[in-house]
């Protein structure tokens, strides 16, 4: 069923939530967003919950608390090694659009087409590219992470030859776990959600494994060649690879 259409009150609500939260981030003693971060962050949430509602809101809240968690793991030994996030973990406002602006543009989408009535039955396909958008990225913060502080056999994915951890490109066990972990637990929350079906479970899964696996090759072949590259270019083309991944398994299967 598509989402309901946004009253104004839908809007207004959306705009003084995001304020409330994310004020109430920028008093933490904790900083998990920069300045920028938190207005980026702001227009992020005003985006997502006009057009899907809460339940793609708590899909991203979901997404910003485990992925800013899982940072912190290992964050002592991380640092002794020089490989730990910058700014202590705080996200700025490239990290909000590199890990979220595919899924705020399904989400547009999802808007338009409601609003339209045009091509409706699209909508779940692009609720299961918003979700998988979202599973590849925390697939990726999880394994990333998890593999830099406790990976035990880091190897670069071309040429399977043993490097330090943190280096770009490079899978350990651990983190591939870890990734995997991660994109099926938010799977299975934008299923309790109802923004997919149970099948979009293992779609999201798979979708988030094939475009973290594409980007490990970016990182170990082009990205340090290429100017335009940044990590968070590199992240985008992440998360759209997953949403496309998923859209066209969704495609290919009965409705």
């Amino acid at each position: 069923m598509p989402p309901a259409i946004p009253s104004m009150t839908d809007w207004l609500i959306a705009i003084v939530l995001n304020a409330v939260l994310l004020g109430l981030l920028a008093i933490a003693p904790k900083k998990l967003l920069t300045p920028g971060g938190i207005v980026n962050a702001w227009i992020l949430g005003v985006i997502v919950w006009g057009c899907l509602g809460w339940r793609g809101y708590l899909l991203v809240v979901f997404y910003f608390l485990v992925g800013s968690g899982v940072t912190f793991v290992g964050k002592a030994q991380k640092e002794a090694l020089g490989i730990a996030e910058a700014r202590s973990g705080a996200r700025g406002a490239g990290n909000v659009w590199g890990s979220a602006l595919v899924g705020a543009i399904c989400a547009l989408l999802v808007l338009g087409l409601n609003v339209t009535q045009f091509a409706i039955d699209f909508i779940p396909l692009l609720a299961l590219g918003y979700v998988a958008s979202f599973c590849t990225k925390l697939s990726d913060t999880c394994g990333t992470e998890i593999g830099k502080a406790y990976g035990q056999r880091t190897f670069l994915i071309t040429t399977l030859k043993p490097v330090p951890r943190g280096t770009e490109g490079a899978v350990s066990l651990e983190g591939t776990i870890a990734g995997v972990v991660g994109s099926v637990a938010i799977a299975i929350v934008g299923w309790s959600l109802g923004l997919i079906s149970p099948i979009g479970i293992g779609i999201c899964a798979i979708a988030a494994f094939v475009a973290t696996t594409i980007e490990s090759l970016i990182g170990a072949t082009i990205e340090d060649k290429v100017p335009f590259l940044t990590h968070d270019v590199v992240n985008i083309l992440n998360t759209l690879i997953g949403a496309i991944v998923a859209i066209s398994i969704g495609l290919l299967l009965p409705r």
